[in-house]
């Protein structure tokens, strides 16, 4: 089996919610058979009348088929929901959720149970069967119980986007795994194809995605071809049937071209499995969706934000001149595009800049996060940083006319709106409007204490 199959099984098991279901309802048909074999050998027998038990295990059995439609039913739903208030680019998170998976699983598995020992009770009543199937129907009320308030709670916005997130920062380690501050003083490795005239060009033979691509398959064929290989479009690119996949420089006139398409995947649409960018893209929608007239909420964007800021981190953390893969000898072997630390600022920040202008709520967020990573950060990283932050700056002061909201807008608020003031007692003072205001409220107070 090649990387490319193994690739598209584990690709489909992990977005398949039924394969858990069958694999329950198999069990539960092995489980009947040994348990009632055990049951016939040691003569174990229940002392109540057989139409009594099979009036019990019919009704159980009915009861969870309604529960297995009931939760089929609550994803189709739960799909419904989120893409329409959030994006349609998390739909994937539904069905990868394991909690899901696992509990329609032994809804299928407890059901298959009761109905095989419904039709086993024929002259007797066995024993053992009839436990279990009683115990995982009490169990499967529990887990029906935890599921609906898993449920519920995964349809706020706020776990979401954490749950993206967190997802976001394991393949951000995985594909960036060296450190910025631990490679400092390494010059990066680069490499300009321009100045070197492939030997020979693979074209693309399907139109799609491109999901991942095999590293070490990619780099042990330039190895036994004696050449370099370069993968021309960047993961997460929609790449055209007849369109360079594949430049190959210095030789590698045997390289069989079978082999190289086996070490790319495509699909229909990006998926987190090698593209970090993609992590920024599903937030991103989210915020959005939430800043448009339509909707209207700024929070929902400002909660987007808070996991932009993290992700950010650990991006600007690592280590980005990746895409260069050398041999044991030191000899350059693949050569692939990654997105660099500019793509990440620019994608964080400016879509959020444009469609939250009007939001002083967004431009305090955005004016937090950008303050607190140009601080936090390598200082290698902070000119971009600082570049959007003058941008930020530009933006609030174009779009809001009125004085006082021009001085709202310029304070940078990790709540949007309503957290600590980042002002110093000296801006405090140079505020007339904030000051006025201050004295006003003194006044006030003061004649009230009279």
């Amino acid at each position: 089996m090649n990387w490319l199959q193994r690739f598209r099984i584990r690709y489909y098991i992990k977005n398949s919610i039924w394969i858990l279901p069958l694999v329950g309802m198999i069990a539960a048909l092995l489980a009947v058979r040994l348990l009632n074999f055990v049951e016939i050998a040691m003569g174990w027998e229940m002392d109540i009348s057989k139409d009594t038990a099979r009036a019990v295990m019919g009704s159980m059995s009915s009861s969870l088929f309604t529960l297995v439609v009931f939760v089929s039913s609550a994803v189709l739903v739960a799909i419904q929901l989120t893409s329409a208030q959030l994006t349609p680019r998390i739909i994937a998170f539904i069905y990868q959720n394991i909690v899901r998976k696992i509990s329609l699983a032994f809804f299928v598995f407890t059901f298959t149970f009761s109905i095989s020992v419904m039709i086993r009770i024929e002259d007797s009543v066995p024993l053992l069967t009839v436990y279990v199937a009683a115990y995982g129907f009490m169990i499967s009320i529990g887990l029906f119980l935890f599921m609906i308030d898993y449920v519920g709670k995964g349809l706020k916005p706020s776990v979401a986007l954490r749950g993206v997130a967190v997802e976001g920062r394991e393949v951000i380690r995985r594909i960036y795994p060296r450190g910025f501050i631990e490679s400092r003083g390494i010059p990066p490795d680069t490499f300009d194809s321009p100045d070197m005239e492939p030997t020979r060009i693979i074209a693309n033979r399907i139109d799609g995605v491109l999901l991942a691509f095999d590293m070490e398959g990619l780099v042990s064929l330039a190895e036994r071809a004696d050449c370099l290989i370069e993968l021309v479009p960047q993961v997460g690119d929609f790449i055209a049937r007849e369109n360079p996949l594949f430049r190959i420089y210095q030789g590698g006139a045997g390289l069989r071209e079978n082999a190289l398409l086996k070490s790319v995947a495509f699909g229909l649409e990006r998926t987190m499995e090698q593209d970090p960018t993609f992590v920024f893209r599903i937030i991103l929608d989210v915020a959005s969706k939430g800043l448009s007239p339509g909707i209207n909420d700024p929070t929902t964007a400002v909660l987007a934000i808070d996991q932009l800021h993290h992700l950010l981190r650990d991006v600007g953390n690592r280590r980005m001149d990746e895409g260069i893969v050398r041999d044991a000898e030191g000899r350059l072997r693949l050569v692939y595009r990654t997105p660099n630390w500019e793509d990440f600022v620019q994608l964080a920040v400016t879509e959020l800049r444009h469609y939250g202008r009007e939001s002083i709520q967004i431009a305090r967020r955005l004016r937090a996060m950008l303050e607190n990573l140009i601080q936090t950060m390598p200082e290698e990283r902070a000119p971009l940083l600082q570049q959007e932050l003058n941008l930020l700056r530009r933006s609030t002061e174009r779009f809001f006319t009125e004085p006082e909201d021009k001085a709202l807008a310029a304070v940078s608020d990790s709540q949007g709106v309503g957290g600590r003031h980042g002002k110093s007692p000296k801006a405090k003072a140079a505020d007339p409007v904030q000051n006025n205001s201050q004295d006003v409220s003194t006044l006030v107070t003061s004649s009230l204490l009279r």
